[in-house]
């Protein structure tokens, strides 16, 4: 069996998709992918480690952009950052100016306040409460 080929005409037969979509199966399926049925099939945990690990790679691209110097700061205080931008993203954690001024100029008091502070510690709960504690104090409880 010629796997490239099948892998070729599969990609042509159900296509190719980046988004979560509903199937057109009675009822619809969430679908992905090459004709992922997510409804029934889910992901298996390599999959699950994959996506992470490439979303890992994004969050700390992430925040290099936003933070000058993130990697002289201590391996506490980048994963709080990284964990921050893995959850929101460049455009919502580029919205934290307080926070990332707090950061840039190490005055960790300040940064750990302003994530209590948003709007976002409100959502994520116990995160933001223990993110901001090793922010603060540089380890995690």
């Amino acid at each position: 069996m010629d796997l490239t080929r099948l892998s070729d005409q599969l990609s042509m037969d159900e296509g190719r998709k980046t988004r979560i979509y509903l199937d057109t199966a009675t009822p619809p399926k969430v679908t992905g992918g090459v004709g992922r049925n997510l409804t029934d099939k889910g992901f298996s945990q390599d999959e699950i480690d994959l996506m992470l690990s490439n979303d890992i790679v994004e969050a700390i691209s992430t925040a290099r952009a936003l933070v000058p110097g993130f990697d002289q700061l201590s391996d506490v205080r980048q994963e709080v950052i990284v964990n921050m931008a893995f959850n929101l993203g460049y455009n919502r954690l580029s919205g934290f100016k307080m926070f990332l001024a707090s950061v840039n100029s190490s005055s960790w008091d300040d940064a750990a306040a302003e994530m209590l502070q948003s709007k976002w510690a409100t959502q994520v709960g116990a995160r933001a409460t223990r993110l901001s504690y090793a922010m603060k104090h540089g380890v995690f409880q």
